[in-house]
């Protein structure tokens, strides 16, 4: 008999507490674990910004969809790994942790307290990384008795032929310290710094490091919250289809009511009350059809939108500036700061509609500008404190000239968020932007002042020395755009990335010619060559139609002149594709080499990093 749908909110805790001969899987088909440090950031600030909130409520983390296989005993994440596996990421952390802080002295009495507390955290983790017997687990650390625990039992199994690194969460989970971690995790060849790690150790030290920066009484209480007071729907079905098919649904649009559902049928309301029904919405409809264009272009959305007002009006009211001068970066839910902080606002629902409008048209304007599109590829978190500047403006008045200037400072920041481990949170980052954003919302405060700002900071936290390592060692694709749009900047070229291109590497990274071209470019073996593709001078910006036409042909293909019914770079409009093309258009057999990797590296090396300090 086919057993019907079970949704069930669950604490954290007691939703990774499985039963003796119970095991979380990952599916064969399941993409490869993929969380960053920028989601397991906006994890740690969910999570921290909530235990601030000394609220009485639970958090909600979102939906789980299980399918129960072999009768219940394994539970395959239908949708969820990627939340699952970071949670037990963070739990670990958080052992270790409070082992460490439980082999510390107890002082007095109040340490006590405390330290019973602990021993409950323990206890609680242990239960549910190692599914032990609260008997079994000794009140303080006891490393052969922990390492007995620690391998006894394996939580989830990765079954993902998507993924390379398989045995890395077990290997996290079955050591007893961050040493132990540390030593037996996979080191990629040819990679520096953190880029040798996996995601899952990356990932597990960011939340290791965050949480050994707290106390004891902070890190007791943001355990206990964790599991169990944080919530998700654990949705379990017994057949895989319907299990899919609600995952489909539930990620499909309409299903929950989101912020601006609320907010617009209060709006929508209080306007009817006012007698302001057809302006509101007439206003509203404008407001829908400039977010249209905005979704379509990937842009923003009406919550987006709505969350960046929230910025806006904090910003213009000071709320984020305390009574003794510092800077408070807990922020609301949109939903609350709109129905219960600010209420005041929602009284006013044609002005707040006009508001957004003018918001969406001048993104819907600036949209196109090559300084709007290469900061697009940066952190969202951008588009909140340009929202913010951009109030200060009428559509009219907006103009490329015009917002550079704060738009470049903006990128200079963000393209070194791109290069450090340190998480957006830090105060680095939020706490500055935070404190600066009550000046990016005044008209009065010039574009000179929040430059010399941004400078200063700058100079202050960072040096080139740090950056250059981490540009030499880049290997993601951000910089690509950037380096792109500053090689066009000081040649005077035009540059737009349009709507269709591809990240192209001038050395291809796969293909039928591999060795041959490998040999070509002096390079030795796999694995140097492993080391050496994706570096950001072996990467160009190229028109979608041009690379796929070309695929991974030889170098000298690229550059030269059009064969048959195949494009290269001559066709091209980008800046570096023509530069090559101008480079090498007289050589009879040009080649591609290390050499010319490293020097093209070294060379977009200094053009971001007088980009970000200057000359």
């Amino acid at each position: 008999m086919v057993k019907n749908i079970d949704p069930e909110l669950k604490k954290i805790g007691n939703y990774l507490k499985l039963d003796e001969n119970t095991i979380f899987t990952i599916p064969e088909y399941q993409r490869a674990y993929s969380w960053g440090i920028d989601n397991c950031d906006k994890l740690w600030q969910d999570i921290t910004e909530f235990a601030d909130s000394d609220s009485k409520d639970s958090y909600f983390f979102g939906t789980i969809i299980i399918n129960c296989q072999k009768e219940d005993e394994e539970l395959a994440l239908i949708d969820g790994q990627q939340r699952t596996t970071t949670f037990l990421l963070l739990l670990k952390a958080m052992l270790i942790r409070i082992n460490a802080a439980l082999n510390e002295p107890n002082k007095d009495e109040e340490s006590e307290g405390l330290y019973r507390g602990l021993q409950e955290r323990r206890r609680r983790i242990m239960g549910i990384l190692y599914k032990a017997e609260t008997e079994d687990i000794t009140d303080t650390p006891k490393l052969e008795q922990d390492r007995e625990i620690c391998n006894k039992v394996s939580i989830l199994d990765n079954q993902s032929i998507n993924e390379l690194y398989k045995l890395e969460l077990k290997t996290i989970l079955k050591a007893v310290n961050y040493e132990e971690i540390e030593n037996n995790v996979i080191k990629i060849p040819y990679k520096q710094k953190d880029n040798k790690y996996t995601n899952f150790f990356r990932n597990f030290k960011y939340f290791y490091e965050k949480i050994s920066n707290l106390k004891e009484r902070q890190l007791n209480k943001i355990a206990k919250i964790f599991t169990d007071s944080c919530e998700v729907i654990v949705i379990k079905s017994w057949q895989v289809e319907q299990a899919i098919t609600m995952f489909n649904s539930l990620n499909a649009d309409g299903l929950p009511l989101y912020d601006s559902d609320i907010i617009a049928a209060i709006l929508y309301k209080n306007a009817t009350t006012q007698n302001k029904k057809d302006e509101f919405k007439n206003g509203w409809e404008d407001f829908l059809k400039q977010i249209g264009e905005l979704k379509t272009a990937k842009i923003a959305t009406i919550d987006s939108i709505l969350l960046q007002q929230m910025y806006c009006e904090r910003a213009k009211r000071r709320e984020i500036i305390t009574e003794t001068d510092s800077v408070n970066v807990t922020t609301p839910g949109v939903r609350r700061y709109f129905t219960e902080i600010n209420k005041d606002l929602l009284n006013e629902p044609v002005e707040l509609c006009s508001n957004m409008t003018r918001l969406a048209k001048i993104w819907n304007k600036v949209s196109d500008y090559p300084i709007i599109q290469v900061l697009s590829k940066f952190n969202e978190n951008s588009k909140l404190f340009l929202a913010s500047y951009f109030s200060r403006f009428d559509e009219n008045e907006v103009s490329e000239d015009r917002i550079k200037v704060i738009c470049q400072c903006m990128l200079r920041l963000f393209t070194i968020l791109e290069l450090v481990d340190t998480g957006y949170s830090s105060t680095k980052f939020k706490t500055f932007l935070f404190r600066e954003d009550v000046d990016l919302v005044d008209a009065d405060v010039s574009e000179e002042k929040i430059k010399s700002d941004f400078d200063q900071h700058i100079m202050k936290n960072w040096n080139k020395d740090v950056l250059t390592e981490e540009i030499m060692a880049y290997d993601r694709n951000s910089l690509v755009y950037l380096n792109e749009y500053l090689f066009a900047e000081n040649n005077n070229i035009k540059f737009n990335l349009g709507a269709k291109y591809d990240i192209e590497h001038i050395m291809p990274d796969s293909g039928k010619n591999l060795q041959e071209i490998r040999k070509d470019a002096d390079i030795a073996s796999e694995e140097e060559f492993n080391g050496i593709v994706n570096k950001i001078g072996n990467k160009i910006v190229l028109e979608a139609k041009i690379n796929r036409s070309i695929g991974n042909e030889w170098f000298r293909t690229k550059v030269s002149t059009r064969l048959e019914d195949k494009t290269g770079y001559v066709d091209s409009t980008f800046p570096i594709a023509q530069h090559l093309v101008s480079k090498y258009k007289n050589a009879n057999k040009p080649y591609w080499k290390k050499d010319d990797i490293n020097q093209a590296t070294e060379e977009a090396k200094d053009r971001i990093l007088e980009f970000i300090f200057g000359k």
